[in-house]
């Protein structure tokens, strides 16, 4: 919420020429947002998040064209490597792409959609469109930064950095593009965080997801009052951002875990308990989450 309000700060002041204390950006996104909440049914955040991951896409697609990146540098990046420092950064990338939530999330999804057995086929074919989505963007997202920032030396220690160092590239245009495509990541993220809580304990005590519900709105509440946090604290934003991804990959292990020995739990599973092959990409997971819980203790500590 910090990234987003200090971007729509300066998207303000570029625009307009005024500049609007980030504590009022906020507080006016956390009441759109829970307004949303209150009001809205999934059918609603499905639309408002589809809304949000456009204007992400197109955004940086756009900032992409404008910067004419040095695709060199691109494919050198893919050549696979062995880390040696900016271990906590590693770990927020992977956490925030492979996170818990997402877990979580999906299953959710599938429930709120209703789907049953019978329509494994097409969630198979919807998770299928979605990764490939979320695989492309990130490849677009990390080759703008990789082609310009990283060639040129730069780093970026406070958000509105990332406007100052992609103006003199593609100009303000790009800049505004670019404020736009992290302010529909940021709140596309926010979004869906606010509803972890309440549906995590409607599905462990087997009640209907209902966020009409005082208890519900109550949870939703909190969750948002949290963008607060980057007001109140010391710390930049960004490195908010990475401390905050970085302690989240520390939790994929406890949700891989468990849904590995669920899926093998014949008296749960009954006739659809995992084949060899998903148990391949279950423990690849793992492995892999394990892997970045290293980094991202590390980095903690």
């Amino acid at each position: 919420m910090g990234i987003v309000a200090d971007m729509l700060q300066e998207g303000i002041l570029m625009t307009m020429g005024v500049s609007v204390n980030t504590a009022w950006i906020i507080l006016v996104a956390i009441i759109a947002l829970y307004a949303l909440l209150w009001y809205g049914r999934y059918q609603t955040f499905e639309k408002v998040l589809l809304s949000f991951v456009i204007l992400l896409g197109l955004s940086f697609i756009l900032v992409f064209i404008l910067v004419k990146p040095d695709l060199v540098a691109i494919l050198k990046g893919l050549i696979p490597t062995s880390p040696t420092h900016h271990l906590g950064l590693i770990a927020a990338i992977a956490g925030t792409t492979c996170s818990a939530a997402l877990f979580i999330m999906r299953s959710t999804i599938v429930a709120e959609k209703g789907w049953n057995i019978n329509d494994l086929n097409t969630e198979k074919k919807d998770a299928l469109v979605s990764t490939t989505t979320m695989l492309i963007l990130s490849a677009v997202i990390m080759a703008v930064s990789a082609g310009t920032l990283h060639m040129m030396g730069m780093t970026v220690e406070r958000t509105t950095d990332m406007i100052y160092l992609f103006e003199p590239l593609g100009g303000k245009i790009a800049s505004l593009i670019l404020i736009l495509g992290v302010a529909g990541a940021g709140l596309s993220t926010i979004f869906p965080i606010a509803l972890i809580a309440p549906w995590l304990i409607a599905d462990y005590t087997g009640k209907p997801r209902n966020t009409k519900s005082t208890q519900s709105r109550v949870l939703m509440l909190i969750a948002l009052l949290f963008g607060f946090g980057s007001v109140l604290m010391e710390q930049k934003p960004p490195a908010l951002m990475i401390f905050s991804q970085a302690f989240q990959a520390c939790i994929l292990p406890a949700v891989a875990i468990p849904i590995l020995i669920m899926l093998n739990r014949k008296s749960l599973m009954g006739s659809y308990t995992a084949t060899t092959k998903e148990n391949v990409w279950l423990w690849t997971v793992i492995v892999f989450s394990i892997y970045t819980t290293y980094y991202g203790v590390m980095e903690i500590f």
